[in-house]
């Protein structure tokens, strides 16, 4: 039996000494459900977005309480085309749907992009492969571990 991205996860976050906790849950589908059941703010989720930038994909993290700037990344990575993963690329890369991916692109051979307000946050919280498991972790040891592009790559949702 193959092993699941939580369990991947895991074992990397261990790996490299890295102090986290795991919360299960009712099944949560947007940043604003995944908050409120882990009665964190909805800044400190780490949602992971995977995009196809020019001829590659990538994953872009930001705080779950702002939306991707396309127009700062393509200026940032001067890319003329950027879009959204389609929901069948997103499962071909990393065998999720979307909303359980982790932002650790990483474990997918994406590089990964991370918006620089994330590092407002001294704790950050996500999906961990699954829309019931959660991990919250502190933001120093995600960068430390998956050394992410510090971008400007959101702007503020409306």
């Amino acid at each position: 039996m193959s092993e699941t991205v939580f369990e991947r996860l895991g074992r990397h976050l261990l790996d490299h000494d890295v102090p986290f906790d795991v919360t299960r849950h009712d099944p949560v589908y947007t940043s604003e459900e995944a908050a409120r059941v882990r009665g964190t703010p909805l800044a400190s989720g780490a949602k992971a977005l995977v995009c196809k930038v020019a001829d590659r994909f990538g994953m872009f993290v930001l705080p779950a309480d702002r939306r991707l700037s396309n127009k700062a990344i393509r200026k940032q990575l001067g890319a003329r085309k950027l879009r959204f993963a389609s929901r069948d690329e997103v499962l071909d890369l990393t065998g999720l749907a979307p909303g359980a991916i982790p932002p650790f692109g990483s474990l997918f051979d994406l590089p990964t992009w991370c918006d620089d307000r994330l590092a407002e946050q001294a704790r950050i919280n996500f999906n961990a492969g699954d829309h019931a498991i959660s991990i919250s972790m502190a933001y120093s040891d995600y960068v430390a571990i998956e050394q992410p592009t510090i971008a400007s790559v959101s702007e503020a949702s409306d």
